[in-house]
């Protein structure tokens, strides 16, 4: 097979998914799915591209130049999925331009700065994302997108303090200090504004991580009664958090 022939297998798709969203509109579920595709079918264009033409191009230029390219319909199209398909790829940028390089613009940055990153961009969405939602965009405010953005943000926040817990460093109390600054505002948010258990539990969870990993570093002597406490602990924090985030579902129901 010729190699356009190839690129025909790949185009015809994505011309058929736009005719269909022009006939059908963005309006409508089906439309906003077919433009969804053509999204999606672009990166494999791109990759076609690339592998025909041997252009040299790094992996993480595929998806930058994915996420370029499809900027323009996310903004058009008001449809969360694909901004949510928008985001991963530009995570996905981010994680293999480190990959690569090691650091932004070629200084060698290392695990935590990459962190600090992701934690930056999925922070920003999840923030941006919510004011949008509350200022009427009723398109935003589907939950299962923003809690993809908190969990995100959430987990880099919670691999930022594990580092500054079990490798204190010169940056171990900026990282602490975010992690509780984001614990705080999660707290604030998603407990007494917009009310979300999925958040809140994630919330739990990411303290429980830490403080077990708090005592495992100070704790741990080789023998078994340090394992036993630091599980006693867990345990009781677990009951503990369950038993919060029922009452936080109880009290949400009772209103």
């Amino acid at each position: 097979m010729g190699r356009f022939a190839k690129f025909g297998l790949v185009e015809a798709p994505i011309l058929l998914a736009l005719g269909l969203v022009w006939k059908l509109g963005l309006d409508r579920a089906t439309g906003k799915a077919a433009l969804l595709a053509a999204a999606i079918l672009v990166g494999a264009l791109l990759a076609l591209v690339g592998q025909t033409y041997q252009t040299g191009a790094d992996t993480f230029e595929l998806f930058f130049a994915w996420a370029l390219a499809i900027l323009p319909w996310a903004l058009v199209a008001r449809f969360a999925a694909l901004w949510i398909l928008w985001l991963g790829l530009a995570n996905l940028a981010v994680s293999l331009y480190f990959s690569t390089f090691g650091g932004w613009l070629g200084l060698m940055f290392g695990t935590e700065e990459q962190l600090w990153l992701h934690f930056a961009l999925n922070t920003f969405g999840l923030v941006v994302w919510e004011v949008l939602a509350a200022s009427g965009a009723d398109w935003l405010r589907e939950r299962w997108a923003v809690r993809i953005l908190a969990t995100a943000s959430g987990v880099c926040v919670t691999m930022l303090a594990l580092i500054a817990v079990v490798d204190s460093g010169t940056r171990a109390g900026a990282s602490l200090l975010a992690w509780a600054a984001w614990l705080a505002a999660a707290y604030a948010v998603y407990r007494h504004l917009l009310q979300d258990v999925f958040v809140l539990a994630g919330g739990t969870l990411s303290v429980i991580v830490v403080v077990a990993a708090f005592l495992g570093m100070h704790m741990i002597d080789g023998e078994g009664g340090g394992f036993l406490l630091i599980g006693m602990i867990v345990i009781a924090l677990s009951a503990a958090g369950g038993y919060w985030l029922r009452s936080v579902v109880v009290a949400g129901e009772s209103r």
